[in-house]
């Protein structure tokens, strides 16, 4: 492993000892998969699949001034959060560019916590400590906001798939109450309170949300949990077909249901507009950081749009960077693709110029010099068949 990726999740002898293909990811050595991606992937489409998330970020923010801080700094709209509730949410630059995409959830009438990526932890609580409100001496303590990075103390892991509400009675009773979408709870595990959980009462943290497209929890628990957890879990998802997932079927999951991945389908460069995310940016607010940008680009119309597509033919899958043609002319470039294991096609993302970007267009990506048909395609591009 390089030096850059020295860090290591409570959870890496497992991954080890598991049989996975670690890898280098956001400074952090990851499993990218146990046995095959295709494998993991369909684990978690048709059962249920287990992921180490330990590695993302976790901040602790709160006192009097925090819900009127977090409202300046993030793009959704913090008021509509009432205490147990999460919201998808951006963390913008001045120019309206994405720092990092995230997750914030009222654990406290005070108190939130925040979910960042891995990749941009660091940054983000940088970014965050360095736009705190100042608090003079002997002044009210109305806007009073302390801010605490807590990411190494916790560990936490993604239980994704349609057999979720089997697994979680399985953990954690079949008395637990599984929490509502974008919900987060606290909740004993195996009956012990020895340690306290993000809202103070229980052991573990369960949030209804994730990444992949199927129902599902993401956990949050101290780091010295960590093993006996994930172990637990994956003897109690035996008789569902549990399966340990890495990096690869994480990716392929969540092309299919088109999230985009920071770093590549979001930058600094790029506006949530742009990215098709308007939906969680509240331009109503008055202010928050990057409003006026996104308010322009509302307004005019952003200059180049995200779109999904879908090659038309068996071929070689899409790959960040390759370019996007219509017509022969250059209109776009690749930022997320693979080879859908549940569509059996090659799928992707791109940013095309806003004229061209209309569902149902054909276009073609350029592979290695040659040009391959594909579609733009509406969201998602993998949809549950009803049952």
């Amino acid at each position: 492993m390089t030096e850059a990726a020295s860090r290591k999740t409570p959870l890496y002898d497992e991954h080890v000892r598991l049989g996975a293909k670690m890898v280098s990811f956001a400074g952090w050595v990851m499993p990218v998969q146990y046995t095959s991606i295709v494998q993991e992937h369909q684990a978690v489409r048709n059962n249920v699949g287990i992921f180490d998330i330990s590695h993302m970020g976790q901040f602790i923010v709160d006192g009097a001034g925090a819900r009127e801080w977090l409202n300046v700094m993030l793009t959704n709209n913090i008021d509509k959060l009432d205490v147990g509730m999460g919201q998808y949410t951006f963390l913008l630059n001045e120019r309206g560019g994405i720092i990092d995409d995230l997750i914030v959830y009222r654990i406290g009438d005070q108190k939130f916590l925040l979910v960042v990526n891995a990749a941009h932890a660091d940054e983000d609580f940088v970014w965050l400590e360095d736009h705190l409100p100042t608090v003079e001496a002997g002044a009210s303590a109305a806007r009073e906001v302390r801010l605490t990075n807590r990411s190494a103390d916790f560990g936490g892991m993604a239980i994704q798939g349609p057999r979720i509400k089997e697994l979680f009675h399985a953990v954690f009773g079949k008395d637990a109450q599984l929490p509502p979408r974008n919900m987060i709870a606290d909740l004993p595990f195996d009956g012990a309170r020895l340690r306290q959980g993000y809202g103070g009462q229980a052991n573990v943290s369960v949030a209804r949300t994730g990444y992949t497209g199927e129902d599902g929890v993401e956990v949050f628990f101290p780091a010295t949990d960590a093993v006996r957890f994930w172990n637990a879990v994956l003897e109690k998802g035996k008789p569902f077909g549990i399966k340990p997932c890495g990096l690869g079927a994480r990716d392929t999951l969540r092309l299919e249901m088109c999230y985009p991945l920071n770093g590549s389908d979001l930058s600094p460069d790029r506006n949530p507009i742009e990215a098709g995310l308007g939906f969680f940016v509240d331009l109503t607010k008055p202010n928050f950081i990057g409003r006026d940008t996104l308010l322009k680009t509302k307004e005019i119309g952003p200059r180049e749009k995200l779109v999904p597509f879908r090659m038309k033919e068996k071929g070689p899958p899409p790959r960040p960077h390759y370019t996007v043609l219509q017509n022969g002319q250059r209109i776009g470039e690749v930022t997320s693709g693979t080879l859908s294991p549940s569509l059996n096609w090659g799928v992707g993302m791109a940013y095309v110029s806003a004229t061209h970007a209309k569902i149902g267009a054909e276009i073609d990506i350029e592979i290695r010099g040659q040009k391959f048909p594909a579609i733009i395609e509406k969201k998602p591009l993998y949809k549950k068949s009803a049952s």
